[in-house]
């Protein structure tokens, strides 16, 4: 029988996720997994009572004696590099590896692998579109006559784009049960593709307001691509609510897929190099495709999603994966069992949080959202641009890619610690303080016209906004643990902080001399 074992640490326990072709009753244990088990557990090839250890558990091999048991151990290594051994060793499994077996084809069994990927089809949709507009900074920020300080509109712009769940609140508050939700999903999804097509042609486009001229279409586009994003949190996550908790795994995997294909794309696309200065003019080198061919193909995942939907909505088999009715009054959004329904994992578990420490992750969640969300968006043109646009171009597409890769950490590493957050804080506060400092140093920051400070520079903000998302996921799962108003609380502070800190950075970067763009062609 052949294995695929994946073993992992939590919180200093052992935890074995193994995918099996069959179940028979004797087992041959590959020994990369008993390696890993023993690595993890630092535990010697033989325990203390006379038993060989296997997969982390003491199976009786007929009391196998110590060369015996480092004997299997040559064995498996052998097999492994395809060298014939001998030897042949077969162990029953014990019950906790029979329940381990039984978990993971139950696991397998029980799910439909076409809603699975349906539902993360779905979840692209979300932040696809914001995403999107991020990504093609490094091409919009040159031609467009905001220049360096677009992506402070932008952020403003995401913000006002929170109206979208407000309104979606006070009518189901004043008109509760009207409309079905899989209408306004549908509303939602619609504007997400318009947006995106038109997006595709009109980007360019810009119109002369209070005697300036702005990006009034891509700014009008954004706003509507970022009210799909805002709005999901409070439509598409409660909907797929009604499928079996598996199914929202598979959505959330879908929000970080919205944003890590189109970073590939972005990659593949390039950036054209640095502009050229003819007749004292900056020309932009072209990239591997345009802009409009990016928005094109956002639109055909918008479209995807849409498709996605209506087959989850309409599909016999994807209702047959629904929840009882009771389970689904249980996953409302106005669920009174919040606490009863929380599922604390063995060896995970959170103390109770003292009074200081609740405060100080609410402030510390502010803080946060203040600088990810509207600080850093907002500067990063200013500390990347110096450096050329591949060094802003690299930094934006990795920057997104970062984000969903800290998420899938966090499920492999201990992030439940009040004194850890606080550690990962000041490690951010740290490469923040770089990171500011170098848009605030603009157009001559550190290392400038040295690809060492290129390297550096794009290395700062990778690493800033993976950490950032991991201290924000650390805290939402603290208070996702206490139940109660602590979620509800915590997201009006990620709010707060966000709306304060793009309002604040806005002010800042246009009404103030703070912050300085550089003109590549002003020595020609």
């Amino acid at each position: 029988l052949t294995l695929q074992c994946f073993c992992r640490s939590v919180e200093q326990q052992s935890d074995i996720n193994c995918l099996a072709k069959n179940v028979i009753d004797l087992i041959v244990v590959k020994y990369n997994c008993y390696l890993e088990i023993l690595r993890l557990q630092g535990q010697q090839n033989r325990s203390s009572s006379n038993k060989c250890i296997i997969m982390g558990h003491e199976d009786n091999l007929n009391e196998l004696s110590s060369g015996d048991c480092q004997l299997k151990v040559e064995c498996e290594l052998r097999r492994e590099a395809g060298i014939p051994c001998e030897h042949t060793f077969l162990i029953k499994p014990s019950s906790k590896m029979k329940q381990a077996f039984t978990q993971c084809s139950n696991s397998i069994g029980n799910r439909n692998i076409i809603v699975d990927l349906l539902a993360i089809s779905f979840g692209c949709a979300a932040w696809m579109g914001v995403n999107s507009v991020y990504l093609q900074l490094p091409l919009l920020v040159g031609p467009a006559p905001e220049g360096w300080n677009l992506p402070s509109y932008l952020v403003v712009v995401i913000q006002i784009a929170n109206l979208g769940p407000i309104i979606y609140s006070l009518v189901q508050k004043l008109w509760p049960g009207k409309v079905k939700d899989s209408f306004y999903i549908y509303f939602l999804l619609l504007v997400g593709c318009v947006s995106s097509i038109l997006m595709a042609f009109l980007y360019d486009k810009t119109t002369t307001i209070f005697g300036a001229l702005h990006s009034s279409s891509l700014l009008s586009l954004a706003f509507f691509l970022a009210l799909v994003g805002c709005t999901s949190s409070v439509l598409f996550m409660p909907y797929m609510g009604r499928f079996r908790e598996t199914y929202m795994i598979s959505y959330l995997m879908g929000e970080g897929v919205g944003g890590f294909i189109p970073s590939i794309v972005t990659l593949i696309q390039g950036v054209g190099g640095n502009p050229e200065c003819i007749n004292g003019q900056a020309h932009y080198p072209p990239p591997r495709f345009d802009i409009t061919i990016f928005f094109i193909f956002t639109f055909i995942m918008y479209l995807l999603s849409s498709i996605a939907f209506t087959l989850l909505s309409n599909l016999q088999m994807c209702k047959n994966e629904y929840v009882s009715e009771k389970q689904q009054i249980m996953n409302a959004p106005n669920s009174q069992n919040d606490i009863e329904r929380t599922d604390i994992p063995s060896g995970n578990s959170t103390k109770e949080l003292s009074k200081f420490n609740y405060y100080l992750l609410m402030i510390l969640m502010a803080v946060v959202c203040f600088m990810s969300n509207g600080v850093f968006p907002s500067v990063q043109s200013y500390s990347c641009l110096p450096y050329g646009n591949r060094a802003y171009h690299l930094t934006v597409a990795l920057s997104t890619m970062a984000n969903p890769f800290a998420c899938f950490l966090a499920v492999f590493l201990p992030h439940k610690s009040v004194r850890r957050i606080v550690i990962f804080s000041v490690v951010t506060t740290i490469i923040a303080c770089y990171a500011l400092a170098t848009s605030l140093m603009s157009p001559t920051p550190p290392l400038k016209d040295i690809i060492s400070g290129e390297i550096l520079v794009v290395i700062c903000w990778t690493l800033l906004v993976g950490l950032v998302s991991f201290i924000k996921l650390s805290i939402i799962a603290i208070f996702n643990l206490r139940g109660g108003s602590s979620l509800f609380n915590v997201g009006a502070m990620q709010q707060i902080g966000s709306a304060l800190g793009a309002v604040a950075i806005f002010l800042l970067m246009n009404f103030t001399t703070l912050f300085k763009s550089y003109d590549h062609c002003a020595s020609y």
